[in-house]
């Protein structure tokens, strides 16, 4: 338990913030995991589209602050490059 006040409104901050970026880390997550999936199956219009939606989550969780730039970055790169893998482009 915090024994300062300080520390209990840093808890009380840090509960309120997970809660509020959990879910942009799960859509994100998800979101990939789709692309990855219709990269997989091998249809290219389907899996462009869901890689577009990925792409946009990723960035969307990077911006507000749920995953880290680089962490985003280093993610959209991956699935990009399976997509371009698979499909040669």
């Amino acid at each position: 338990m915090p024994l300062t006040g300080t520390a209990l409104k840093r808890v009380k901050i840090a509960t309120r913030n997970r809660a509020r970026k959990r879910p942009l880390r799960s859509e994100a997550k998800t979101r990939v995991r789709h692309a990855r999936e219709a990269i997989a199956v091998g249809e290219r219009d389907e899996a462009a589209g869901k890689l577009k939606d990925a792409l946009r989550k990723l960035d969307r969780a990077a911006t507000r602050g749920a995953l880290h730039r680089r962490n985003a970055a280093r993610r959209k790169s991956r699935i990009q490059r399976a997509f371009n893998k698979a499909f040669d482009v």
